[in-house]
């Protein structure tokens, strides 16, 4: 018996020794996608506690045996969450989903600390839903170093340091704009309230979206949906005084916590004749429309998105911009008031444009442990622009240009972060075919063409200490026209008969159809650093080389541009454009009164085979007189400076200042560049005060001083007075006068979902003509325009 009592005894005390049987379980935290080590995670085993060190490390040292949950915190990141049994001594590796330093597949915000040597400027959702009428060129305008090319006031297209068209790049979710972009009247096909941020990036250092964008680039992304069950969105209402126009906005989106979300929205509006102070712009309504829908599945480690976009634009062109005989073009180019005024109407009659625009879009991204981010999207685009000029009979009903324009993208990216490095990697891919409708009966301004191009880049970025950041990138691209044109027998035996025999293909009377197959190679790279040596100072410098494709109108643009009211002429022969671009940007703050932030941003860019249009001469045709702009290639340098001022002077009330100059110089012909931006100035009272329902009121004004610097290229026309014909020139040359406008912007919350704004553009009606404005030879701007918008969100 007393054995037995022994051996009991002895079992008990080996279950009560080993029951307290203690171990270490240490380990370290990691972020997923940087491998950074995490400090001051938390991290739990049953009723334990420890917190990481400076290097991620965290260790227990006595963890009874057992089965426990273990957790791990971290600000920002998702919770990680694991079962573990305690037998022996242990290490445990977590990683983290650190998703607060995500870079999404094309966004680069402005506030992004990752944003390196690249000069960004952003506008905001606010900024968006108080413009929600506005179109993308204007809205830009607002960016200092930023400006609007226009056709009339409908019409605007974004500048970026002197430089638009082709050389300004616009991405809409990650896709790329495919549309004629080459036209001055030819504005992006987007909607603005689809988004809610727009980022525009100045200069070439951005080679991840292409080496042509040689001026910058417009990123268009839409709202990152939060990872819960919600549903919202938003309706906005627009009056507008100045075209009696209304607009219309609708968003509203369905979201999981799972990370499903749909997404559907559009805007209409609806435009009659304008006005200036004076009379009437006969032919200056446009109607437009838009629509979307999303739908996304998006996790941390993976995720899917389908996207299309469709935008509707019927957009009439100021009707005296096209006339009959050369005594009404002289007529019509020096008269103060218009010929063609009329009464106000919303019908929109010849000359205008109508373009529909399509874009389907399927995306996908999957994080990987050791190869990062690897992305891919796949795009089609379709886009049909027609152009109606003045004609007679039948033929009015026809429209002068119809172009259908079909491009399929495919991008693949893959993105590596670490905690000092990064590398970022990808190609690009495109295809498109441009279909010129012979039904029109008129020549081919553009002809049929299919375009092949494809890109690799490749950008490191390296963090040599806290506050200093260098990179450095480089990019190949490819293009390749091949077209079908038809040109005049003697315009081909003059200028290409010789030089390019083997395009010739057949005569047909008085035509020679051609086959040009044009292959173009670029290389670009760039360097650039960041350097921060407190929160209160950042200095950004960047360099890059820059090379670019002369575009399809450049080289083959041949006849009347109905809509822009002009006779454009490319050239077959013109050859990449080769440029240097330096940008400099210092950001400071000061502790004044309640702050000053400063931003002081110069720019110098020289560049060979710059591709220049200019006007060469007036041509009547059968459609009427025309000034005729041509294509010209040139050695030229542009130089320049942006600066911005934010000056907090109480808790409510703000002054904002902004100013730009930009210089630009043709050094082959020694004179002034055409169309380079007048310096310009912006001065604004912002008050804001949110104990009174959000209230803000904002007073600005803006000076534009006359461009002094222009070259002369005017031409001469005949015309009969008296009976006897003489000479007269056309000034085409002389910028308008420099003039100030008034603006006022002011709202309120009315609830807690309803808010109401009010615009007041161009005060004091002033009238005035703008040189960046292809119809300032025929009428002032638009005079005193008041906005009423209100929005309910839920």
């Amino acid at each position: 018996m007393k054995l037995i009592y022994s051996l009991m005894l002895i079992f008990c005390g080996l279950v009560f020794t080993n029951a307290q049987k203690t171990y270490t379980v240490e380990g370290a935290v990691q972020d997923f996608h940087d491998k950074t080590m995490l400090e001051n995670a938390v991290v739990k085993i049953g009723d334990f506690t420890a917190k990481t060190d400076k290097k991620g490390k965290f260790s227990f040292e006595k963890i009874p045996a057992g089965k426990y949950i273990l957790i791990a915190k971290h600000p920002d990141c998702n919770d990680y969450t694991e079962n573990i049994a305690v037998a022996q001594d242990m290490h445990v590796a977590i990683i983290l989903e650190h998703h607060v330093q995500d870079i999404e597949t094309v966004t680069i915000h402005g506030n992004h600390k990752k944003n390196g040597s690249l000069i960004i400027k952003t506008l905001d959702k606010t900024d968006i839903e108080r413009n929600s009428t506005d179109n993308l060129g204007n809205l830009l305008s607002k960016i200092s170093g930023v400006t609007a090319l226009k056709t009339g006031n409908n019409i605007s297209k974004p500048i970026i340091h002197g430089l638009y068209g082709s050389r300004i790049a616009v991405f809409n979710n990650g896709v790329r704009l495919a549309e004629q972009e080459w036209g001055v009247e030819h504005a992006p096909n987007v909607d603005i309230n689809n988004f809610q941020h727009i980022d525009v990036i100045k200069g070439a250092s951005a080679l991840k979206y292409g080496s042509d964008a040689i001026g910058g680039v417009v990123v268009l992304e839409p709202e990152i949906f939060p990872k819960k069950d919600t549903i919202k969105g938003s309706v906005g209402l627009t009056g507008i005084s100045n075209g009696r126009g209304l607009g219309l906005d609708v968003d509203v989106a369905k979201v999981w916590k799972n990370g499903w979300a749909v997404k559907t929205g559009g805007s209409i509006k609806k435009l009659g004749d304008q006005h200036t102070p004076d009379y009437n712009l006969m032919n200056t309504g446009m109607d437009f429309s838009s629509f979307n829908f999303t739908v996304q599945n998006n996790t941390y480690e993976r995720g899917i998105s389908f996207d299309y976009y469709l935008t509707n634009q019927n957009i009439g062109i100021y009707r005296g911009s096209h006339v009959g005989n050369n005594e009404d073009f002289y007529n019509a180019i020096t008269s103060k008031i218009p010929v063609y005024t009329g009464n106000f109407s919303y019908d929109i009659n010849n000359p205008r444009q109508l373009v529909e625009h399509h874009i389907a879009k399927i995306s996908a991204f999957k994080r990987f442990e050791n190869i990062g981010k690897l992305s891919a999207t796949y795009s089609y685009q379709y886009n049909h622009r027609q152009e109606y000029d003045i004609r007679r009979g039948e033929l009015n009903e026809v429209p002068s240009l119809d172009l259908e324009l079909m491009t399929h993208q495919l991008n693949l990216n893959d993105l590596i972060e670490r905690g000092k490095w990064s590398l970022e990697t990808g190609i690009d891919a495109s295809f498109q075919n441009n279909y010129s409708d012979p039904a029109t009966k008129a020549r081919r301004l553009i002809p049929n063409y299919d375009k092949y191009s494809a890109g690799a880049y490749s950008i490191f970025k390296y963090k040599i200490s806290s506050s200093l950041n260098v990179e450095a990138g480089a990019r190949y691209d490819f293009t390749r026209y091949d077209v079908t044109k038809w040109y005049d027998k003697s315009d081909w035996d003059k200028l290409y008969a010789d030089t390019y025999p083997q395009f010739y293909v057949r005569t047909n009377q008085n035509r020679v159809l051609t086959r040009p197959q044009l292959n173009y190679n670029n290389v670009s790279f760039n360097a650039g650093l960041e350097y921060r040596p407190n929160s209160n100072f950042d200095l950004k410098f960047n360099y890059s080389k820059v090379g670019r494709t002369p575009n399809i109108a450049e080289l083959f643009s041949d006849g009347l541009h109905h809509s822009a009211a002009v006779i454009e002429i490319g050239d077959m022969s013109l050859k990449n454009e080769q440029g240097h671009q330096f940008n400099l940007t210092a950001d400071a703050k000061f502790n004044v009164l309640r702050g000053l932030n400063i931003s002081v941003n110069p720019y110098f860019f020289i560049t060979k085979n710059f591709i220049n249009e200019i006007p060469t001469g007036v041509q009547n045709t059968i459609r009427g007189v025309f000034p005729v702009w041509s294509y010209q290639q040139i050695d030229a340098k542009m130089y320049g400076i942006d600066l911005d001022v934010n000056f907090k002077l109480t808790d409510n009330l703000t002054y904002v200042g902004r100013g730009s100059y930009v210089y630009g110089k043709d050094d082959t012909h020694n004179e002034p560049l055409i169309l380079m931006m007048p310096p310009n100035f912006s001065n604004a009272l912002q008050f804001n005060k949110k104990e009174w329902n959000n209230f803000y009121f904002t007073l600005e004004s803006q000076v534009f001083v006359k461009q002094n610097r222009f070259p002369i290229h005017n031409a001469t026309v005949p015309i009969y007075e008296n009976g006897d014909e003489v000479q007269k020139t056309v000034d085409f040359s002389t910028p308008p006068n420099g003039y100030s406008l008034w603006n006022i912007q002011t709202g309120v919350n009315i609830s807690k979902n309803l808010s109401a704004g009010l615009i007041v553009n161009n005060l004091f009606n002033v009238s005035y003509r703008d040189y960046l404005n292809r119809m300032r030879f025929f009428a002032d701007e638009a005079g005193r325009n008041f906005i009423l918008n209100v929005r309910y969100r839920f």
